[in-house]
């Protein structure tokens, strides 16, 4: 089932591979909720990501990790054809651990999926489900297992959701990569989280994007570096930096007030500078950062609260938590891929 995903040549996980016989994104096209909290099953790549920066009883902060990904395998199919491939990921990241579980499926027998009616995403027994609210992404429950962790959290939705780009028209490169991308980065968590010495009551903060492409990479780029930032002055920053073979780093940001204004900025106004790396997997990885906003007088540091946050599925990847320091304090996520 791996061996029909696109190959890594053209950017991480193939996805700079040309993709003209897929749905492509359109700038005139207006997001629709909840329409488009489903599957798209015309484009080629889909998620459902989910990142949660937790504290327990003790303060020990902790990071949770909660994903679906759908790949079609041709173009023309359903949302639950058996042309499509779902993955899914979970992990569990405190100073001492990272622990990390996946799941595949194929679309067509009932393993996985994303249902609109009552709202449900689901691989095997890992779920994100609807528990309320006007829009189904208001109130969630999720969960997953691995062999040595599990958890199960209620998340409640304190804001509106933010579309990222222009007006959910996210553009990943001059040359016209792009993708559909919404965030709903409001939500107050609490929940269980059984690490190996026993479950663990949390609460804190979680973040959802949704995003859908059929090439959200350039032929030319070879991966991304993201940050989801929840900052102490209530204010929240989303930000990217896509990495060129010739050095380049296309960057994007959203910048979402405590008021709830929404500013969007195009590249080069977000300045992403690695700092420090951490050797992982046989690879180095920058794992503190330097973040400037100069418009919103943002100029920060984050600092991954454990480097050997190594997502090790079948399309490997750095994901974890980070605190932030500088001009804001906070914390946040910081997602790396590409890194070889």
């Amino acid at each position: 089932m791996l061996g029909a995903l696109p190959a890594g040549a053209q950017g991480f996980a193939g996805l700079g591979t040309a993709s003209a016989d897929f749905a492509q994104p359109d700038r005139d096209r207006a997001l629709q909720f909840p329409a488009d909290h489903a599957a798209h099953p015309g484009y080629r790549i889909e998620w459902w990501y989910l990142t949660a920066n937790l504290t327990g009883p003790d303060g020990t902060p902790m990071g949770l990790q909660w994903t679906l990904f759908r790949s079609a395998l041709a173009p023309g199919g359903t949302d639950d054809g058996p042309e499509q491939l779902w993955m899914g990921h979970a992990a569990v990241t405190t100073p001492d651990m990272h622990l990390v579980a996946e799941r595949l499926a194929r679309g067509g027998i009932g393993q996985a999926g994303v249902t609109l009616e009552g709202f449900e995403a689901f691989i095997d027994d890992w779920a994100m489900r609807s528990t309320g609210g006007a829009d189904p992404l208001d109130s969630l429950r999720v969960s997953a297992r691995g062999t040595d962790f599990a958890y199960d959290i209620d998340l409640a939705a304190q804001g509106p959701i933010v579309l990222q780009g222009d007006h959910g028209y996210s553009m990943k490169s001059a040359g016209g990569a792009v993708s559909y991308y919404y965030s709903q980065p409001f939500y107050e968590v609490a929940g269980t989280v059984t690490l190996p010495s026993g479950p663990v009551e949390v609460t804190g903060q979680a973040w959802l994007d949704r995003e859908w492409s059929s090439q959200p990479l350039a032929e030319d780029q070879t991966g991304w570096d993201w940050i989801s930032l929840h900052l102490d002055s209530g204010a929240k920053l989303m930000g990217f930096g896509l990495r060129s073979r010739d050095g380049g780093h296309f960057t994007s940001a959203t910048w979402v007030a405590p008021s709830g204004e929404v500013t969007s900025y195009g590249d080069g106004t977000l300045q992403l500078e690695p700092l420090a790396q951490t050797e992982v997997a046989g690879r180095r990885v920058p794992t503190r950062w330097r973040v400037r906003l100069p418009d919103q007088n943002v100029d920060l540091e984050i600092d991954a609260v454990n480097g050997d946050a190594w997502m090790d599925t079948a399309f490997p990847y750095w994901e974890g938590p980070v605190r932030i320091t500088g001009s804001h304090g906070g914390r946040g996520y910081l997602e790396m891929t590409g890194y070889e």
